[in-house]
């Protein structure tokens, strides 16, 4: 079953307001803040040219905004919260900045224990955290074809994480998307070229607060 039929009922969930970019970069920075983009195939950009990647459009839109981002793309496909975990280190390099998590996706559509996937999540916060490295964890919502109980477990690992660690969250990473067969590839499951600028659009307000944030407490 596409997981673009399962979250059709799930949309309403995740339709939080994104925080306004109050303290985003001044522009015209000099030196550019290096960030990396933990995630699996939804932000690595599968079925898409490398151009049309998420971290790519990202940063152009950054870029259109007048802040410098040196931008890396450190998703694979068919990754889990556990997998990303494992490869923290080689996939973050010394002197990154900020790390946009994404990660989750695979975990809901395989069922794994959603213990298991808020321990790897809270870990790869953590680690980082403790790298003096800033954080964004992008949220993800559980298909209902495992049952209302395994949604809600899962689905609330993202804003108790947000809350218990400090870091800023985007409730829904496809948000816009999820749903919409238009933006949506053959396999109803990855966001083609058109989907992943929606995404970029709806998620940009929140990623110039947390690099606004970020930019105040280095200054």
């Amino acid at each position: 079953m596409h997981i673009l039929v399962l979250l059709m009922g799930l949309m309403t969930a995740a339709s939080a307001q994104s925080p306004a970019p109050e303290n985003a970069p001044a522009q015209g920075s000099a030196k550019p803040i290096k960030m990396v983009v933990l995630g699996d195939s939804l932000s690595a950009g599968y079925g898409l040219p490398a151009a049309a990647a998420f971290p790519v459009r990202l940063q152009k839109a950054l870029e259109a905004k007048g802040i410098k981002v040196e931008m890396t793309n450190a998703g694979v496909s068919g990754d889990t919260a556990s997998g990303g975990r494992e490869r923290l280190d080689w996939s973050v390099a010394d002197g990154t900045a900020a790390v946009i998590v994404e990660l989750g996706a695979n975990d809901a559509l395989r069922g794994i224990d959603p213990a298991v996937t808020r321990a790897a999540l809270s870990d790869i916060i953590t680690k980082l955290q403790a790298r003096k490295i800033a954080v964004l964890l992008c949220g993800m919502l559980a298909p209902p074809n495992y049952g209302s109980e395994y949604a809600a477990k899962f689905n609330a690992i993202y804003p108790d994480l947000s809350k218990s660690l400090g870091v800023p969250l985007y409730p829904f990473f496809l948000d816009g998307v999820a749903a919409d067969a238009k933006l949506n590839q053959a396999d109803g499951m990855h966001p083609t070229a058109e989907g992943v600028d929606i995404v970029v659009k709806h998620m940009l307000p929140t990623v110039e607060a947390f690099l606004g944030a970020l930019s105040g407490q280095r200054s």
